[in-house]
């Protein structure tokens, strides 16, 4: 059983100077503040945290430590702004306003990618893409704008019946570490091109790429339609989703907390969506292309160092091409190189904490308390140059109960679970056992097999011979304990505003 990975061959200090030189060129020294009514602002308590870089345990900046009071004034400052001019701009304003982000990001790409690999650790290959795609995101919805509308219904003679719609007012978001400016980004395109105003706060572990938009976007959205929070979820993030003036709330993370968010957003009414937790299964024929199945599952499993909600996390070969699929597989995932993410080589890069670390680490021990294998993996890598980051190796795990913990909980790491299988529907009934509904992969040559099997599985997103892939105007949702409504297609708008029927005698 192998216990590393590929690593870096460049030193520690190497990798620490090239973070030091990245942090002084692009975070300012002086504390991040809130982004409240088109201004920069210290926190009411004054209180600030720290967060740090995952590569090198180094603090990268604090920022502010937000609460109840802070949370009172952004929505206040969204609020004027949505009653003052934002209810009032019309569709081809929201588009020009949502073209004119695009842009920004696209010429500060580079900066904002930079910024996200050193906050949340990963690789700048996959940070650059994440931005591209938010520019891609703003773009998609300052389209939809234009086309937002409502219908006209057939009724009796003498009368006309017709439905608009029209935005809720004042959006409260929260968003996670893993994907900070692509998921925040999922919130702010929508509810801005539906004619709302939004507060959004970030995770407190990765704050400083939302704070950067802002800052490139300053004087492109008009003052307090965008307002930005930070802080913990106690204390910022609960007052948020709780408040009786927000009428929309949207948040993305773990199931548990989702069902909080649920409770509190029940207290005043408001609309929800909820992206949650996933525990997706990828299923492999026997007739599968081995080598396009490996490929397929190095995206599936261990993009974004498996931080990823979708994450094909358990994956069921079929018997027949079992033994030459793991031997495949194993390989590539012994090959990844793990490093700093920063260098365009590294393919995995850090956890984003010390805590997901210990987190990862004790599914995997659970699993051999269990009797499990560990095929590769299990631990940290043992290299000196990585000794001071949040690293995980890839680990592979077989001969596993599909009822214990670890296969019915989702790890969020580089950790998959590997089933055999041969009776179709004992696997789809495997497939459905856990609480989770949120994506799917079926890797195979007979569009007739992918088809019944993406129509039995259940879950939200179903990819075929592919994974992950993400275009502006594809819904993105899931079933079950995954989540309550779709983002990034023209179906979100429907979730950020609300239907008014006019009925007319005429």
């Amino acid at each position: 059983m192998s216990t590393d990975a590929r690593t870096p061959e460049e030193s520690r200090d190497e990798i620490r100077e090239r973070h030091r030189e990245a942090r002084e060129e692009l975070i300012p020294d002086e504390p991040a503040q809130h982004y409240i009514g088109g201004e920069f602002v210290a926190s009411a308590s004054g209180e600030t945290f720290e967060t740090r870089d995952p590569t090198t345990g180094e603090v990268l900046a604090e920022a502010q430590a937000g609460n109840e009071e802070d949370v009172d004034r952004a929505v206040e400052a969204a609020w004027d702004a949505y009653e003052t001019e934002w209810s009032e701009a019309d569709a081809t304003k929201r588009q020009r306003v949502l073209n004119g982000i695009a842009d920004r990001v696209e010429e500060r790409r580079s900066e904002l990618a930079k910024i996200e690999s050193l906050d949340n650790g990963k690789p700048i290959r996959e940070a650059r893409a994440d931005v591209a795609l938010v520019a891609d995101q703003f773009r998609y919805f300052a389209g939809a704008a234009r086309t937002h509308s409502g219908d006209t219904i057939p009724s009796g003679s003498g009368k006309s019946i017709q439905t608009i719609r029209e935005p809720y007012g004042v959006v409260g978001a929260v968003v996670p570490w893993n994907f900070p400016l692509l998921i925040a980004t999922w919130k702010l395109a929508p509810a801005l091109a539906a004619g709302n105003t939004i507060v959004l706060k970030p995770a407190e572990q990765t704050p400083l790429s939302v704070l950067e938009l802002v800052r490139k976007i300053d004087d492109v959205v008009p003052d307090g339609v965008v307002n930005v929070v930070t802080g913990y979820g106690a204390e910022a993030g609960a007052p948020l989703t709780g408040h009786e003036d927000v009428r929309k709330v949207s948040f993305t993370g773990s199931t548990a907390v989702g069902k909080e968010v649920m409770k509190a957003a029940a207290e005043n009414v408001s609309d929800v969506t909820l992206e949650l937790g996933g525990k997706s299964p990828v299923v492999v024929f026997p007739d599968a292309d081995i080598q396009q199945a490996v490929r397929v599952m190095m995206i599936a499993m261990f993009y974004n160092t498996g931080e990823c909600c979708t994450a094909g996390t358990r994956l069921f070969v079929h018997e027949d091409v079992y033994e030459e699929f793991m031997e495949a597989f194993v390989e590539s995932a012994e090959g990844l190189q793990m490093g700093d993410p920063l260098s365009k080589d590294t393919r995995l890069g850090p956890k984003v904490s010390e805590e997901q670390v210990e987190r990862t680490l004790s599914y995997i021990e659970q699993a051999r308390e269990d009797g499990a294998r560990i095929v590769t993996g299990g631990g940290q890598p043992e290299s000196d140059a990585l000794a001071d980051g949040c690293f995980v190796v890839p680990t592979v795990i077989d001969d596993i109960d599909h009822d214990s913990q670890p296969v019915q909980e989702e790890i969020f790491g580089p950790v998959e679970e590997v089933f055999a299988w041969s009776d179709y529907d004992e696997m789809i009934e495997r497939a459905n056992d856990v609480d989770y509904g949120l994506a799917a992969g079926v890797i195979t040559n007979d569009l007739s097999k992918a088809n019944r099997a993406a129509r039995d599985i259940e879950a939200g997103n179903i990819w075929v011979n592919q994974y992950n892939d993400f275009p502006a105007g594809q819904p993105f949702g899931g079933y079950k304990q995954s989540g309550i409504g779709r983002e990034q297609a023209a179906d979100t708008l429907d979730h950020y505003s609300q239907t008014k029927t006019i009925n007319m005698n005429l």
